[in-house]
Protein backbone atom coordinates (compact mmCIF):
# COMPACT_ATOMS: atom_id res chain seq x y z
CA UNK A 1 0.00 0.00 0.00
CA UNK A 2 1.77 3.63 -0.68
CA UNK A 3 2.11 6.09 1.78
CA UNK A 4 -0.82 9.00 1.41
CA UNK A 5 0.94 11.88 0.27
CA UNK A 6 -0.77 14.26 3.10
CA UNK A 7 -0.13 12.59 6.44
CA UNK A 8 1.35 13.26 9.70
CA UNK A 9 4.21 11.24 10.19
CA UNK A 10 5.68 11.93 13.80
CA UNK A 11 9.54 11.88 13.74
CA UNK A 12 9.55 10.92 17.37
CA UNK A 13 8.24 7.75 16.78
CA UNK A 14 8.13 7.31 12.47
CA UNK A 15 3.95 6.23 12.88
CA UNK A 16 1.59 7.99 10.92
CA UNK A 17 -1.05 9.36 13.54
CA UNK A 18 -3.57 10.99 10.77
CA UNK A 19 -3.86 10.80 7.33
CA UNK A 20 -5.77 13.57 4.56
CA UNK A 21 -7.28 13.14 1.31
CA UNK A 22 -5.55 15.44 -1.38
CA UNK A 23 -7.79 17.68 -3.76
CA UNK A 24 -9.25 16.44 -6.95
CA UNK A 25 -8.49 17.61 -10.04
CA UNK A 26 -12.15 19.92 -9.94
CA UNK A 27 -11.19 21.15 -6.84
CA UNK A 28 -7.22 22.22 -7.42
CA UNK A 29 -9.20 24.32 -10.69
CA UNK A 30 -11.96 25.58 -8.62
CA UNK A 31 -10.02 26.84 -5.90
CA UNK A 32 -8.22 29.09 -8.95
CA UNK A 33 -10.79 30.27 -9.92
CA UNK A 34 -12.58 31.07 -6.82
CA UNK A 35 -9.46 33.21 -5.75
CA UNK A 36 -10.06 35.09 -9.32
CA UNK A 37 -13.74 35.95 -8.34
CA UNK A 38 -12.41 36.91 -5.15
CA UNK A 39 -9.17 39.12 -6.33
CA UNK A 40 -11.92 41.74 -8.35
CA UNK A 41 -13.49 42.64 -4.81
CA UNK A 42 -10.37 42.37 -2.64
CA UNK A 43 -8.55 44.67 -5.28
CA UNK A 44 -11.37 47.46 -4.86
CA UNK A 45 -11.60 46.88 -0.87
CA UNK A 46 -9.47 50.11 0.46
CA UNK A 47 -5.72 49.56 1.26
CA UNK A 48 -6.75 50.23 4.87
CA UNK A 49 -9.53 47.79 5.18
CA UNK A 50 -7.10 45.02 4.09
CA UNK A 51 -4.92 46.49 6.53
CA UNK A 52 -7.30 45.69 9.33
CA UNK A 53 -8.01 42.26 8.39
CA UNK A 54 -3.73 41.50 8.10
CA UNK A 55 -3.65 43.48 11.52
CA UNK A 56 -6.43 40.67 12.92
CA UNK A 57 -4.11 38.00 11.30
CA UNK A 58 -0.86 38.98 13.21
CA UNK A 59 -3.66 38.93 16.69
CA UNK A 60 -5.09 35.54 15.98
CA UNK A 61 -1.14 33.84 15.35
CA UNK A 62 0.10 35.56 18.39
CA UNK A 63 -2.98 34.73 20.69
CA UNK A 64 -2.66 31.10 19.27
CA UNK A 65 1.12 30.77 19.17
CA UNK A 66 1.19 28.00 21.95
CA UNK A 67 -1.67 26.00 20.23
CA UNK A 68 0.16 26.38 16.69
CA UNK A 69 3.79 25.04 17.99
CA UNK A 70 2.50 21.86 19.18
CA UNK A 71 0.93 21.00 15.81
CA UNK A 72 4.35 21.44 14.22
CA UNK A 73 6.34 20.14 16.99
CA UNK A 74 4.34 16.75 15.75
CA UNK A 75 4.58 17.19 12.40
CA UNK A 76 8.23 18.04 11.64
CA UNK A 77 9.92 17.69 15.32
CA UNK A 78 10.58 21.64 15.66
CA UNK A 79 11.35 22.03 19.01
CA UNK A 80 8.29 23.79 21.16
CA UNK A 81 10.41 26.76 22.11
CA UNK A 82 11.45 27.33 18.73
CA UNK A 83 8.11 27.00 17.33
CA UNK A 84 6.56 29.19 19.18
CA UNK A 85 9.10 31.95 18.15
CA UNK A 86 8.20 31.04 14.59
CA UNK A 87 4.78 31.69 15.13
CA UNK A 88 6.06 35.16 17.00
CA UNK A 89 8.05 35.97 14.05
CA UNK A 90 5.25 35.31 12.05
CA UNK A 91 2.62 37.38 13.62
CA UNK A 92 5.40 40.31 13.72
CA UNK A 93 5.57 39.97 9.60
CA UNK A 94 1.72 40.31 9.30
CA UNK A 95 1.80 43.29 11.80
CA UNK A 96 4.62 45.01 9.94
CA UNK A 97 3.02 44.75 6.29
CA UNK A 98 -0.42 45.79 8.14
CA UNK A 99 1.42 48.67 9.18
CA UNK A 100 3.85 49.66 6.33
CA UNK A 101 1.80 48.57 3.34
CA UNK A 102 0.19 51.48 2.68
CA UNK A 103 2.92 53.63 2.45
CA UNK A 104 5.04 51.00 0.49
CA UNK A 105 1.95 50.79 -2.47
CA UNK A 106 1.44 54.52 -2.39
CA UNK A 107 2.00 56.01 -5.47
CA UNK A 108 5.40 57.55 -6.98
CA UNK A 109 5.24 60.47 -8.49
CA UNK A 110 8.20 61.17 -10.84
CA UNK A 111 9.91 63.72 -12.21
CA UNK A 112 7.99 64.56 -16.15
CA UNK A 113 8.21 67.61 -19.08
CA UNK A 114 4.89 67.89 -20.02
CA UNK A 115 2.47 66.30 -17.84
CA UNK A 116 2.20 64.28 -14.48
CA UNK A 117 3.45 60.47 -13.91
CA UNK A 118 3.02 58.80 -11.60
CA UNK A 119 4.03 54.87 -10.93
CA UNK A 120 1.30 52.93 -9.73
CA UNK A 121 1.31 49.94 -7.71
CA UNK A 122 -1.04 47.27 -8.69
CA UNK A 123 -1.83 43.96 -7.86
CA UNK A 124 -1.62 40.88 -10.18
CA UNK A 125 -4.44 38.74 -9.23
CA UNK A 126 -4.19 34.94 -8.38
CA UNK A 127 -1.29 33.65 -6.81
CA UNK A 128 -0.06 30.32 -6.08
CA UNK A 129 2.24 29.39 -3.02
CA UNK A 130 4.21 26.75 -2.45
CA UNK A 131 5.65 26.81 1.06
CA UNK A 132 8.01 23.85 2.28
CA UNK A 133 8.15 21.98 5.91
CA UNK A 134 11.32 23.35 7.61
CA UNK A 135 9.03 26.60 8.91
CA UNK A 136 5.51 25.95 7.99
CA UNK A 137 4.09 29.50 9.66
CA UNK A 138 7.17 31.32 8.56
CA UNK A 139 7.09 30.99 4.86
CA UNK A 140 3.17 31.28 4.53
CA UNK A 141 3.52 34.59 6.52
CA UNK A 142 6.31 36.16 4.44
CA UNK A 143 4.61 35.22 0.98
CA UNK A 144 1.03 36.21 2.19
CA UNK A 145 1.07 39.28 4.30
CA UNK A 146 2.53 41.79 1.80
CA UNK A 147 0.18 40.55 -0.95
CA UNK A 148 -2.51 40.53 0.88
CA UNK A 149 -2.24 44.07 1.34
CA UNK A 150 -1.20 44.55 -2.61
CA UNK A 151 -4.90 43.09 -3.31
CA UNK A 152 -3.27 39.69 -4.39
CA UNK A 153 -5.12 36.53 -4.11
CA UNK A 154 -3.74 33.07 -2.98
CA UNK A 155 -3.93 29.43 -3.68
CA UNK A 156 -1.79 27.84 -1.26
CA UNK A 157 0.01 24.31 -1.36
CA UNK A 158 1.98 23.95 1.80
CA UNK A 159 4.33 20.47 2.41
CA UNK A 160 2.37 17.01 2.21
CA UNK A 161 3.89 16.43 6.07
CA UNK A 162 2.77 20.00 7.38
CA UNK A 163 -0.94 19.13 6.90
CA UNK A 164 -2.53 20.66 10.14
CA UNK A 165 -0.59 23.74 9.99
CA UNK A 166 -1.73 24.14 7.10
CA UNK A 167 -5.47 23.67 8.18
CA UNK A 168 -4.53 25.99 11.07
CA UNK A 169 -3.47 29.08 8.72
CA UNK A 170 -6.47 28.53 7.05
CA UNK A 171 -8.83 28.65 10.00
CA UNK A 172 -6.50 32.03 11.45
CA UNK A 173 -7.25 33.90 7.76
CA UNK A 174 -10.87 33.01 7.86
CA UNK A 175 -11.85 33.87 11.46
CA UNK A 176 -9.64 37.17 10.74
CA UNK A 177 -12.01 38.29 8.47
CA UNK A 178 -10.54 37.69 5.39
CA UNK A 179 -13.07 37.79 2.45
CA UNK A 180 -13.70 34.20 1.17
CA UNK A 181 -11.98 32.94 -1.73
CA UNK A 182 -8.51 35.36 -1.12
CA UNK A 183 -6.69 32.60 0.64
CA UNK A 184 -6.98 28.72 -0.42
CA UNK A 185 -5.33 25.67 0.75
CA UNK A 186 -5.09 22.90 -1.39
CA UNK A 187 -3.42 19.13 -0.86
CA UNK A 188 -2.56 19.36 -4.25
CA UNK A 189 -0.30 16.64 -6.13
CA UNK A 190 2.97 17.93 -7.98
CA UNK A 191 0.82 16.70 -11.33
CA UNK A 192 -2.20 19.26 -10.24
CA UNK A 193 0.40 22.25 -9.84
CA UNK A 194 1.76 22.45 -13.35
CA UNK A 195 -2.40 22.30 -14.13
CA UNK A 196 -2.37 25.31 -11.39
CA UNK A 197 0.28 27.45 -12.80
CA UNK A 198 -1.30 26.73 -16.72
CA UNK A 199 -4.20 28.18 -15.43
CA UNK A 200 -5.59 31.28 -17.49
CA UNK A 201 -6.49 33.13 -14.20
CA UNK A 202 -3.02 32.11 -12.41
CA UNK A 203 -0.72 35.78 -12.28
CA UNK A 204 2.28 34.29 -10.59
CA UNK A 205 3.92 31.27 -8.57
CA UNK A 206 6.10 31.63 -5.28
CA UNK A 207 8.34 28.89 -4.25
CA UNK A 208 10.22 28.00 -1.63
CA UNK A 209 12.30 23.97 -1.51
CA UNK A 210 14.62 22.38 -3.06
CA UNK A 211 16.85 23.73 -6.13
CA UNK A 212 14.97 20.48 -8.22
CA UNK A 213 12.10 22.05 -7.15
CA UNK A 214 12.63 25.20 -8.11
CA UNK A 215 13.89 24.04 -11.54
CA UNK A 216 11.08 22.26 -12.38
CA UNK A 217 8.47 25.47 -11.61
CA UNK A 218 10.69 27.59 -12.94
CA UNK A 219 10.24 25.64 -16.32
CA UNK A 220 6.36 25.37 -16.04
CA UNK A 221 6.25 28.85 -15.10
CA UNK A 222 8.53 30.23 -17.91
CA UNK A 223 7.14 28.47 -20.45
CA UNK A 224 3.82 29.95 -19.41
CA UNK A 225 4.93 33.48 -19.36
CA UNK A 226 3.75 33.74 -15.33
CA UNK A 227 6.05 35.68 -13.00
CA UNK A 228 8.08 33.51 -9.95
CA UNK A 229 10.16 33.71 -7.44
CA UNK A 230 12.13 31.37 -5.77
CA UNK A 231 13.81 30.84 -2.92
CA UNK A 232 15.53 28.00 -2.96
CA UNK A 233 18.78 26.10 -1.17
CA UNK A 234 21.83 27.28 0.12
CA UNK A 235 25.37 26.24 1.46
CA UNK A 236 26.03 29.37 3.17
CA UNK A 237 29.76 30.50 3.98
CA UNK A 238 30.89 31.47 7.87
CA UNK A 239 33.78 32.60 7.68
CA UNK A 240 35.49 33.22 11.00
CA UNK A 241 39.36 35.30 10.17
CA UNK A 242 39.77 35.72 13.39
CA UNK A 243 39.07 36.30 17.10
CA UNK A 244 40.20 36.76 21.20
CA UNK A 245 37.75 33.85 22.18
CA UNK A 246 37.75 30.68 20.20
CA UNK A 247 35.50 28.77 22.39
CA UNK A 248 33.25 31.22 21.98
CA UNK A 249 32.99 31.60 18.50
CA UNK A 250 32.63 27.88 18.23
CA UNK A 251 29.56 28.08 20.51
CA UNK A 252 27.93 30.74 18.29
CA UNK A 253 29.04 29.34 15.36
CA UNK A 254 27.51 25.63 16.91
CA UNK A 255 24.17 27.20 18.06
CA UNK A 256 23.63 28.88 14.87
CA UNK A 257 23.69 25.41 12.79
CA UNK A 258 21.94 23.51 15.15
CA UNK A 259 18.68 25.85 14.99
CA UNK A 260 15.94 23.83 13.56
CA UNK A 261 18.12 21.20 13.98
CA UNK A 262 20.18 22.27 10.82
CA UNK A 263 17.50 23.01 8.90
CA UNK A 264 17.56 25.90 7.68
CA UNK A 265 18.10 27.24 4.14
CA UNK A 266 20.38 30.15 5.34
CA UNK A 267 21.97 27.98 8.20
CA UNK A 268 25.89 28.04 8.33
CA UNK A 269 26.60 24.86 6.81
CA UNK A 270 30.15 25.55 5.55
CA UNK A 271 32.17 27.29 8.35
CA UNK A 272 35.20 28.62 6.71
CA UNK A 273 38.33 29.58 9.50
CA UNK A 274 41.57 30.66 9.67
CA UNK A 275 44.15 27.92 10.24
CA UNK A 276 45.88 29.52 13.74
CA UNK A 277 42.54 28.99 15.35
CA UNK A 278 41.36 26.04 13.04
CA UNK A 279 41.88 23.22 15.45
CA UNK A 280 40.79 24.56 18.77
CA UNK A 281 37.87 25.76 17.21
CA UNK A 282 36.94 22.25 15.30
CA UNK A 283 37.96 20.77 19.30
CA UNK A 284 35.34 22.84 20.56
CA UNK A 285 32.69 21.74 18.20
CA UNK A 286 33.35 17.75 18.65
CA UNK A 287 33.31 18.46 22.65
CA UNK A 288 29.42 20.28 22.22
CA UNK A 289 28.78 17.87 19.71
CA UNK A 290 29.12 14.66 21.94
CA UNK A 291 27.89 16.45 24.41
CA UNK A 292 24.26 16.80 22.73
CA UNK A 293 21.25 14.26 23.51
CA UNK A 294 18.03 13.18 22.14
CA UNK A 295 14.88 14.75 23.20
CA UNK A 296 11.74 15.11 22.21
CA UNK A 297 10.29 18.63 21.06
CA UNK A 298 8.20 19.32 24.09
CA UNK A 299 11.35 18.68 26.44
CA UNK A 300 14.04 20.30 24.11
CA UNK A 301 16.37 22.43 25.67
CA UNK A 302 20.37 23.58 25.83
CA UNK A 303 22.48 20.49 24.95
CA UNK A 304 20.03 18.80 23.22
CA UNK A 305 18.75 17.54 19.68
CA UNK A 306 15.48 17.03 18.34
CA UNK A 307 14.64 14.58 15.37
CA UNK A 308 14.68 15.67 11.71
CA UNK A 309 11.34 16.55 9.64
CA UNK A 310 11.58 12.34 8.71
CA UNK A 311 13.02 9.32 8.62
CA UNK A 312 13.40 9.64 4.65
CA UNK A 313 15.44 13.05 5.75
CA UNK A 314 17.78 11.07 8.08
CA UNK A 315 18.52 8.49 6.11
CA UNK A 316 19.67 10.63 3.34
CA UNK A 317 21.71 12.60 5.80
CA UNK A 318 23.07 9.38 6.33
CA UNK A 319 23.90 8.39 3.34
CA UNK A 320 25.26 11.92 2.74
CA UNK A 321 27.95 11.49 5.39
CA UNK A 322 28.94 8.28 4.41
CA UNK A 323 29.58 9.52 0.92
CA UNK A 324 32.07 12.38 2.22
CA UNK A 325 33.73 9.78 4.21
CA UNK A 326 33.65 7.55 0.62
CA UNK A 327 35.74 10.80 -1.05
CA UNK A 328 37.99 11.43 2.07
CA UNK A 329 35.96 13.23 4.34
CA UNK A 330 36.95 12.73 8.18
CA UNK A 331 33.63 12.42 10.38
CA UNK A 332 35.10 14.11 13.97
CA UNK A 333 31.83 13.32 15.38
CA UNK A 334 27.92 12.10 15.39
CA UNK A 335 26.05 11.36 12.30
CA UNK A 336 24.63 7.93 13.13
CA UNK A 337 20.79 7.25 13.34
CA UNK A 338 19.92 6.67 16.73
CA UNK A 339 17.18 3.60 16.23
CA UNK A 340 15.32 1.97 13.25
CA UNK A 341 12.49 3.88 13.09
CA UNK A 342 12.64 7.38 14.54
CA UNK A 343 14.10 10.60 12.73
CA UNK A 344 16.84 11.19 15.17
CA UNK A 345 20.65 11.34 13.75
CA UNK A 346 23.22 12.30 15.84
CA UNK A 347 24.27 15.96 15.37
CA UNK A 348 28.06 15.47 13.56
CA UNK A 349 31.30 17.54 13.15
CA UNK A 350 32.79 17.24 9.12
CA UNK A 351 36.07 17.92 8.30
CA UNK A 352 38.73 17.46 5.33
CA UNK A 353 35.85 17.26 2.66
CA UNK A 354 37.97 17.18 -0.69
CA UNK A 355 37.38 20.36 -2.37
CA UNK A 356 35.95 19.69 -6.11
CA UNK A 357 34.36 16.61 -4.89
CA UNK A 358 30.83 15.67 -5.57
CA UNK A 359 29.69 15.73 -1.69
CA UNK A 360 31.35 19.38 -1.74
CA UNK A 361 28.93 20.75 -3.72
CA UNK A 362 25.79 19.54 -1.93
CA UNK A 363 23.69 20.97 0.50
CA UNK A 364 23.32 18.93 3.87
CA UNK A 365 20.34 19.67 5.66
CA UNK A 366 20.58 18.71 8.92
CA UNK A 367 22.58 19.04 12.47
CA UNK A 368 25.99 19.15 10.33
CA UNK A 369 28.56 21.47 10.92
CA UNK A 370 31.28 20.81 7.98
CA UNK A 371 34.74 22.52 8.55
CA UNK A 372 37.68 23.86 6.08
CA UNK A 373 40.77 25.57 6.73
CA UNK A 374 42.21 28.00 5.00
CA UNK A 375 45.37 30.45 5.12
CA UNK A 376 44.36 33.78 3.93
CA UNK A 377 41.65 36.15 3.13
CA UNK A 378 42.02 35.59 -0.59
CA UNK A 379 41.77 31.62 0.13
CA UNK A 380 38.78 31.99 2.45
CA UNK A 381 37.22 34.09 -0.34
CA UNK A 382 37.66 31.75 -2.94
CA UNK A 383 36.19 29.13 -1.12
CA UNK A 384 33.19 30.86 0.14
CA UNK A 385 32.32 31.66 -3.86
CA UNK A 386 32.99 28.41 -5.11
CA UNK A 387 29.50 26.99 -4.51
CA UNK A 388 26.16 26.52 -7.25
CA UNK A 389 24.18 28.37 -3.94
CA UNK A 390 24.62 31.99 -3.17
CA UNK A 391 21.97 32.79 -0.68
CA UNK A 392 23.65 34.26 2.13
CA UNK A 393 26.58 34.48 3.99
CA UNK A 394 28.42 35.55 7.11
CA UNK A 395 32.16 37.51 8.34
CA UNK A 396 33.52 37.40 11.56
CA UNK A 397 36.45 39.70 12.79
CA UNK A 398 37.78 41.76 16.00
CA UNK A 399 38.63 44.43 13.51
CA UNK A 400 35.39 45.45 11.95
CA UNK A 401 37.07 47.10 8.45
CA UNK A 402 38.59 43.50 7.67
CA UNK A 403 35.37 41.97 8.11
CA UNK A 404 33.52 44.16 6.04
CA UNK A 405 35.57 43.92 3.40
CA UNK A 406 35.60 40.42 3.00
CA UNK A 407 31.70 40.06 3.21
CA UNK A 408 31.35 43.01 0.06
CA UNK A 409 33.45 39.96 -1.94
CA UNK A 410 30.76 37.36 -1.31
CA UNK A 411 29.07 36.23 -4.35
CA UNK A 412 25.20 36.46 -1.98
CA UNK A 413 22.19 37.61 -1.32
CA UNK A 414 22.61 38.77 1.81
CA UNK A 415 26.05 39.47 3.28
CA UNK A 416 26.23 40.32 7.36
CA UNK A 417 29.06 41.19 9.51
CA UNK A 418 30.01 39.60 12.95
CA UNK A 419 26.23 38.20 13.03
CA UNK A 420 25.21 35.08 11.61
CA UNK A 421 22.53 36.57 9.76
CA UNK A 422 20.71 40.24 9.98
CA UNK A 423 16.82 39.02 10.68
CA UNK A 424 13.58 40.69 10.99
CA UNK A 425 10.57 41.45 9.35
CA UNK A 426 11.86 44.71 7.62
CA UNK A 427 15.12 42.96 6.44
CA UNK A 428 15.01 41.30 2.90
CA UNK A 429 15.55 37.69 2.21
CA UNK A 430 16.63 35.98 -0.87
CA UNK A 431 19.87 34.82 -2.86
CA UNK A 432 21.51 34.65 -6.55
CA UNK A 433 22.93 31.73 -8.58
CA UNK A 434 20.78 28.37 -7.80
CA UNK A 435 19.55 29.97 -4.56
CA UNK A 436 17.05 31.70 -6.92
CA UNK A 437 15.81 35.21 -7.24
CA UNK A 438 13.68 37.51 -5.96
CA UNK A 439 13.38 38.99 -2.61
CA UNK A 440 10.74 38.26 0.24
CA UNK A 441 9.98 40.79 3.74
CA UNK A 442 11.10 44.14 4.21
CA UNK A 443 9.85 46.96 1.41
CA UNK A 444 10.75 44.77 -1.49
CA UNK A 445 8.69 42.25 -0.61
CA UNK A 446 5.71 44.23 -2.10
CA UNK A 447 7.82 44.74 -4.82
CA UNK A 448 7.23 41.30 -6.78
CA UNK A 449 3.83 39.96 -7.68
CA UNK A 450 3.19 44.01 -8.65
CA UNK A 451 1.94 45.80 -11.39
CA UNK A 452 4.45 49.01 -11.52
CA UNK A 453 2.24 51.09 -13.94
CA UNK A 454 2.39 54.00 -15.51
CA UNK A 455 -0.79 56.50 -15.13
CA UNK A 456 0.53 59.75 -16.68
CA UNK A 457 -1.70 62.49 -17.31
CA UNK A 458 -0.97 64.78 -20.45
Amino acid sequence: MSTPNYRVENPVTGKVEETFESTTDAQVLEAVDTAHAAFISWRATPIEERAKVVHRIAELFEERKDELAQIISTEMGKPLSEGVEEVEFSSAIFDYYATNGPRFAADEKIPSEGGTAHIQRLPLGVLLGIMPWNFPYYQVARFAAPNFMLGNTIVLKHAEICPRSALAIQQIMEDAGLPEGVYNTVFATHEQIEKVIEHKHLQGVSLTGSERAGAAVAAIAGKNLKKAVLELGGSDPYIVLDTDDVKAAAELAWGTRMYNTGQACNSNKRMIIMEDIYEDFVAHLVTLAEGMKPAKPEEAGEGTFTPLSSRTAAEGLKKQLDRAVEAGATLRAGGQLLDEASSYISPAVLTDVPVGSEIYYEELFGPVATVYKVASEEEAIALANDSQYGLGGAVFSQDEARAAAVARQLEVGMANVNTPAGEGAEIPFGGVKRSGYGRELGPYGMDEFVNKRLYYVA
